[in-house]
């Protein structure tokens, strides 16, 4: 499908002075609108809380501000730096890299209060949505599977489509994840299964439909500078401090948060070292990509976020982010170029091996974990807590609890694929101001750039390409200097 639709409408056209600010300002004015209608302050930041506390018994320190808004923050930062800068990397995009990330996480995360707040937090006697702090880490969560889509779009599609990608990825998000958190009882604290495999999944089948027959047009810009590298890198170090605590923000108090914190940091230690170790293998003189280190290097929390707060053990987690490391960058090396030439599939930042596979993997780890867990490793008491096991699901053996944590994972595939297919076909449609094959990867068709830099390019070294592999012979290491 992908590749049958190469010549769809008329010649493109990036001029957006009313199409963006008519999508800006309409969703804008909407938002407040339905924020009127529906979303009030929860008790705990509502100007009540005095009276609530009196009544309760309760300190300041009870509000669960003072315990969640350090993950807030760190999670905050993750979507808006982390993300950000990690997708500067293309030595012509920085500022669509994080500028466009800044957009759609500002309107998702509306959107999501919203979105979220229907399925899971709707009062049916008052008719509104009442929103704390832990609201606010949903929704960033919420915004983290559009931000992710966005990873396989760089570079080729215009700011008003993904404002149309954050709006339906919010919306299915919210429904993939009511399905496998409240109705199949899945536990997935950090998002392997709801935030990476569905965004990783959703953002590839749109980027399947919307391929590019003529992309190699733009192939000069579509490489890395020494610079831009170094931008995106602290992107991944922010993502890497961080990851911690989006894997634990919305774990329980306790010995839930503290143990979802110990195996993300081991996870993520570990694969760091098999990529670096992958990464000079596969060269003939044992450099170093940094595409890998980038990218890889961030697996092995990706795939604990389903198991992180169960009890997979210490080394457990470290063979989980040996593991990733190196799957992820097999990935980069073989897989993201077998998919661009023989499936159509055009991945900017590769987010197949940084999310969607190791976001799938770890739900499935997270499944085996789960059916293998007994009461001599979590206690009795440790497996209600850990795994909710109250009410109708009290009897749930752990067994079946693994086969639905499995089914859940598929149920987020589906989404993102269908989904996926869905949302291309509407972005199909030729009236989005998207750019022609050969100004791909080029702030200029959508920004206002610095005067010398329209002028002239200064010699790149294009190193790096995340889209296509660097040579016949991967073995070969080779740098190239290329005047634009």
């Amino acid at each position: 499908m992908g590749n049958c639709w190469q010549s769809l409408g008329p010649q493109k056209n990036t001029y957006m002075r009313l199409s963006l600010p008519a999508v800006c300002f309409v969703w804008q004015i909407a938002m407040i609108i339905l924020f009127g209608v529906f979303i009030r302050y929860d008790k705990e930041s509502d100007a009540h809380w005095a009276e609530h506390k009196k009544a309760e018994n309760l300190t300041d320190i009870d509000n669960e501000f003072y315990f969640r808004y350090p993950s807030f923050q760190d999670v905050h930062v993750m979507i808006f730096v982390g993300f950000g800068f990690l997708m500067t990397f293309l030595k012509r995009y920085s500022y669509g890299g994080v500028g466009f990330n800044f957009l759609i996480a500002s309107f998702g995360l509306q959107w999501a209060l919203l979105m979220q707040g229907w399925f899971h937090s709707l009062d049916l006697t008052t008719g509104k949505i009442y929103i704390g702090i832990e609201s606010l880490i949903n929704a960033d969560f919420c915004c983290a599977g559009s931000l992710i889509a966005f990873g396989a779009l760089l570079g080729k599609v215009s700011p008003v489509q993904l404002m149309v990608v954050t709006l339906f990825g919010v919306t299915l998000f919210a429904v993939e994840e009511y399905i496998i958190l409240d109705l199949l009882h899945c536990r997935d604290a950090g998002g392997s299964m709801v935030i990476h495999c569905f965004g990783g999944y959703y953002g590839l089948a749109i980027s399947w439909v919307l391929y590019r027959p003529n992309l190699h047009q733009s192939k000069r810009l579509q490489g890395s500078s020494y610079h831009s590298d170094l931008f995106a890198m602290i992107g991944t170090l922010f993502l890497w401090m961080f990851w911690p605590s989006f894997n634990s923000a919305i774990t329980d108090r306790g010995d839930g948060q503290h143990r979802t914190v110990i195996n993300t940091y081991i996870a993520l230690a570990s694969s760091v070292l098999t990529a670096y170790a992958m990464s000079s293998m596969f060269q003939k003189r044992g450099k170093l990509d940094m595409v890998h280190i980038q990218n890889a290097s961030l697996a092995g929390a990706v795939a604990m976020g389903t198991a992180a707060e169960f009890m997979i053990t210490p080394y457990g987690s470290l063979i989980v982010g040996f593991f990733m490391g190196i799957i992820s960058t097999f990935g980069y090396l073989f897989v993201t170029p077998f998919l661009e030439r023989s499936l159509k599939l055009q991945d900017t930042c590769g987010i197949h091996n940084l999310h969607a596979v190791p976001g799938m993997l770890g739900g499935f780890i997270g499944a085996i974990v789960a059916a293998t867990a007994t009461e001599e490793v979590y206690s009795k008491e440790g497996l209600i807590n850990v795994f909710d096991k109250e009410g109708k699901f009290a009897d749930r053996s752990m067994g079946t609890q693994g086969a639905y944590q499995a089914a859940g994972t598929c149920v987020s595939i589906v989404f993102g694929l269908v989904g996926g297919v869905i949302v291309g076909l509407i972005l199909k449609i030729p009236i989005w101001g998207d750019t022609a094959d050969d100004h791909c990867f080029d702030d200029e068709a959508y920004w206002e750039l610095p005067e010398e830099e329209e002028e002239t390019l200064s010699p790149v070294l294009e190193y790096n390409n995340h889209m296509s592999h660097k040579g016949q012979d991967i073995t070969e290491s080779s740098f190239t200097v290329e005047q634009l």
